[in-house]
């Protein structure tokens, strides 16, 4: 079993699909699993949502006080915000999930991997870098941790994967600057990445949601 706790949410029918959806800093899979309804899937849809709760440890920036965080954030400088070694545990916690999805017979690219912030931050590293091909990466209001450079060791599988990200345009967190780097970073790359930007600020809203249900159907079909 894998080393994070989760919040799972099945379908009416048998699973054949799968969205694991990281949460932000300081929050739990317990701030994202209510979207579920929002999203405007239809009934008898076939998707399993998985909603993970970050390990605790300590934040730097937020004077070392212990919250949920999948990784430490160092500093605010984008070069220099996420701590790596702590980026790729998480990487591997994240990974064993996908696994055990693939194990209980859902294939990876039935499996979509979404985060929001920091988890959106986990979404484009852990995807673009997974060694099977997934059905989709969303990354909401996040980052790439090398800022414009994207990851090392990419993964040939999912160069092809239909990447999803999406920003707010009054972001005080993660500015707007942030997403679009990456995004750029991403399309130089030959990556298929889809940029959206909103009138929000660090947040999600509800068109937003109905939107990105709108692309996990298309992506799974």
């Amino acid at each position: 079993m894998s080393s994070l706790e989760t919040i799972v949410i099945e379908p009416q029918t048998t699973a054949t699909a799968c969205v694991i959806w990281l949460h932000g800093l300081g929050d739990s899979g317990a701030g994202f699993a209510p979207v579920v309804p929002v999203l405007g899937l239809p009934v008898n849809h076939s998707i399993r949502f998985i909603f993970p709760h970050a390990p605790e440890q300590a934040v730097t920036i937020n004077g070392g006080y212990v919250m949920r965080s999948w990784y430490d954030i160092k500093s605010m400088d984008l070069h220099d915000r996420a701590d790596i070694q702590g980026v790729m545990s998480s990487e591997k916690a994240v990974q064993q999930l996908i696994h055990e999805q693939i194990a209980q017979g859902i294939s990876a690219d039935n499996i979509i991997l979404a985060g929001f912030s920091q988890g959106g931050v986990m979404s484009l590293f852990t995807g673009l870098r997974f060694k099977q091909g997934l059905a989709g990466i969303i990354a909401l209001s996040c980052y790439l941790p090398g800022g414009e450079h994207l990851p090392e060791q990419l993964a040939d599988e999912n160069r092809a994967t239909p990447i999803l990200q999406h920003h707010g345009e009054q972001d005080d967190v993660v500015p707007l600057f942030a997403g679009k780097m990456a995004h750029d970073a991403l399309i130089a790359a030959n990556y298929q990445s889809n940029w959206r930007t909103y009138p929000m600020a660090h947040s999600v809203l509800p068109n937003q949601l109905t939107d990105i249900g709108q692309w996990i159907l298309h992506v799974l079909k």
